[in-house]
């Protein structure tokens, strides 16, 4: 990646993010990512791919002929879609704020999508969200963090049948005043 463009450059633009939320947990081709994201134009789908892949957010898991064409089939890469703490505090409260308005955005349309879909109240049962507050050191969380890793890392793949495939979104908001 060019140490120029910083992680969160790359992971927060709208296209991008929505690319690594379809990939999350499973390998698409690029058909079926162009199927999956109909209103992005194949050309800005695949730059946008080219720079993920250049990240290495995104992997090419597998290439093949189709038709004098390779089609290649895409996974999340060796390095998380998400911004890390050092990238994070050296982040002007701009961006920071940008960053993370975006992030709800995405958030919210998931939300919109799920529910206006023809079968969303059969989905409710796979619904939840909630907020609650934590007291931690920076060790502490570090601990929950690789807890959460441990906890979830059997869910991440598309384990077949009777599955349902939902998307965890996290956010940690420090109080300022916790007063």
């Amino acid at each position: 990646m060019p140490s120029s463009l910083r992680l969160a450059d790359v992971v927060m633009h709208p296209v991008r993010m929505r690319i690594i939320q379809q990939l999350g947990g499973r390998d698409l081709t690029t058909a079926e990512l162009r199927a999956a994201l109909p209103d992005v134009a194949q050309a800005t789908l695949y730059r946008h791919v080219a720079a993920l892949v250049d990240a290495e957010i995104v992997a090419v898991a597998e290439e093949r002929r189709v038709r004098g064409a390779v089609e290649r089939t895409l996974t999340l890469g060796p390095r998380m879609a998400q911004v890390e703490a050092p990238e994070l505090r050296a982040m002007e409260s701009e961006d920071l704020q940008r960053f993370f308005v975006t992030f709800l955005a995405h958030l919210g349309r998931d939300f919109d999508r799920f529910a206006g879909a023809v079968n969303a109240a059969d989905l409710r049962e796979y619904l939840g969200f909630g907020q609650a507050p934590l007291y931690v050191s920076t060790a502490d969380l570090a601990t929950i963090q690789e807890g959460l890793a441990a906890l979830l890392g059997p869910y991440l793949t598309d384990p077949g049948e009777g599955k349902q495939r939902v998307v965890l979104s996290t956010t940690l908001l420090p109080d300022p005043d916790p007063g």
